[in-house]
């Protein structure tokens, strides 16, 4: 199996002057969606599982089973060609002419290719997660699907005061969904944008993860949220028909007692603050760990 870590090296080389997945995925004749989980999924995998002692075969079985358009016989039979024509391409990169930056392509790549993964977690949810004024329950709808064209993940969200956002879905692997959204009007930027852990379950039933967003007076926070599967239909009237709403906790049903207990405590909140006078030092770190606490906004 020397001829993995040859090939994932050689990706890792390629990849570093610039040339594209997609590029390579044509040179070696699969697709990219295969390619990239190889490269992203199965090499790493299965090195990990060799280094714990497993044996290689079934290092690779383990590694494997993480992705689902691939099977051990097309993997392996494919190996040969792809490392013959890895190692004959032409890593000299012409520089563009629209002198574009290499992440911003980067974002456009993942969010193409991304959609090729996303139909295991498409539909409408319901978010749980802790106000971000107010110690109450902050309910949400979420929608979250291929776009019509195919060319990315759409995911939309309506907040509790009614406005509805529209952003974009990205993935890493098979193991975590990015939601990005814009939450102010053009030009001003105020992203939030949710991680979620995606579990080895087929259509699961709820994610978990944390929401990045910036608080009422403009300051970083990051929480605990839950999205919980209403439906896998997609259709985006039934989700703009949903509204989000705030619930105290003396208006919590015993399943939203369970969601505010996970979402809502201590803990599951980081916050930060404006410093009323600030010195620039150390002092100031500690005067602010200090507000906040007298603030119970830990």
């Amino acid at each position: 199996m020397n001829e993995l870590k040859e090939i994932y090296d050689r990706i890792t080389f390629l990849r570093k002057k610039g040339v594209k997945m997609k590029e390579m995925a044509e040179q070696t004749h699969l697709t990219p969606s295969v390619l990239s989980a190889m490269y992203s999924t199965v090499f790493p995998t299965y090195f990990k599982n060799v280094e714990k002692g497993m044996d290689e075969d079934d290092a690779l079985d383990n590694a494997l089973v993480w992705v689902n358009n691939l099977s051990k016989k097309k993997f392996l039979g494919s190996l040969p060609q792809m490392k013959q024509e890895l190692f004959v391409m032409d890593v000299a990169v012409k520089e563009k002419s629209d002198g574009r930056n290499p992440f911003l392509d980067e974002l456009e790549y993942n969010a193409n290719r991304s959609v090729n993964y996303i139909a295991n977690y498409s539909g409408i949810y319901t978010s749980y997660s802790l106000s971000s004024s107010t110690d109450d329950l902050k309910i949400e709808p979420y929608f979250i699907a291929p776009t019509e064209n195919g060319s990315h993940i759409e995911v939309g969200h309506t907040n509790a005061h009614g406005t509805t956002h529209w952003g974009v879905g990205l993935m890493n692997g098979m193991s975590h969904l990015y939601l990005a959204f814009n939450e102010s009007q053009s030009p001003q930027l105020s992203i939030f944008n949710i991680c979620l852990k995606l579990p080895l379950y087929d259509r699961p039933p709820f994610l978990r993860g944390i929401y990045q967003c910036l608080d009422y007076n403009f300051n970083p926070i990051a929480r605990r949220i839950l999205l919980v599967k209403q439906t896998d239909d997609t259709n985006r009237q039934k989700f703009l028909q949903q509204q989000g709403v705030l619930k105290s906790y003396e208006e919590l049903d015993e399943t939203e007692l369970l969601y505010y207990d996970y979402t809502c405590r201590e803990g599951d909140v980081i916050r930060m603050c404006n410093i009323p006078i600030q010195k620039m030092s150390m002092e100031d770190l500690a005067l602010e760990k200090k507000i906040l606490e007298l603030t119970n906004c830990k």
